[in-house]
């Protein structure tokens, strides 16, 4: 059994779990300017919760507020918000939902999740990091690319936006009271 299995079948972590939204992170960056560029930014309002069966299942959810998003240009930020990608009038949130898990070394998984953006469900990969943290918290960081097209984010005039992006998240989540 991986050092992550051990974790998973501990029926004294059993419960629901609360993300720590002030020590979390949600982050993302794509190629812009034919590749000359790096464009990163985060997204500042998200919630979610876990559930950690005791029987080595793993159920979560996020959900982030896509007009949240921030590349410390304002400009920028406003047409990412716009139809021309996010359209966060009709789709206020981005939702990451895990269905399962299945480790592989160490503390070390694969995650099965459902990303939704602009109403559009699909799988995506997620390979995870699973940490227990010194104060008894459980820290989840993971990355996957992300086609924009799938998701219908595919606005690139004169093809100066890369066709992936990068979305990324250190997620702590805590023991829920009671």
């Amino acid at each position: 059994m991986t050092t992550l299995e051990t974790l998973l079948n501990d029926t004294d972590l059993a419960g629901v779990w609360n993300v720590d939204t002030d020590r979390s992170a949600i982050t993302f960056k794509i190629k812009n300017m034919w590749g000359l560029l790096t464009v990163k930014g985060h997204f500042t309002g998200f919630n979610g919760d876990g559930q950690l069966t005791g029987k080595g299942a793993v159920f979560g959810r996020l959900d982030i507020l896509a007009a949240s998003l921030d590349t410390g240009i304002g400009r920028r930020d406003e047409h990412l918000r716009s139809a021309d990608f996010f359209d966060v009038e009709r789709f206020p949130e981005i939702n990451v939902v895990v269905t399962a898990v299945h480790p592989t070394e160490g503390r070390s998984a694969d995650l099965r999740v459902n990303f939704t953006i602009k109403g559009i469900t699909a799988a995506l990969p997620l390979p995870a990091a699973i940490t227990e943290l010194d104060d008894g918290s459980i820290q989840i960081s993971a990355e996957t690319k992300v086609d924009r097209a799938q998701f219908d984010l595919g606005w690139n005039k004169f093809g100066v936006i890369g066709q992936a992006a990068t979305a990324a998240a250190k997620v702590i989540f805590v023991r829920s009271p009671g």
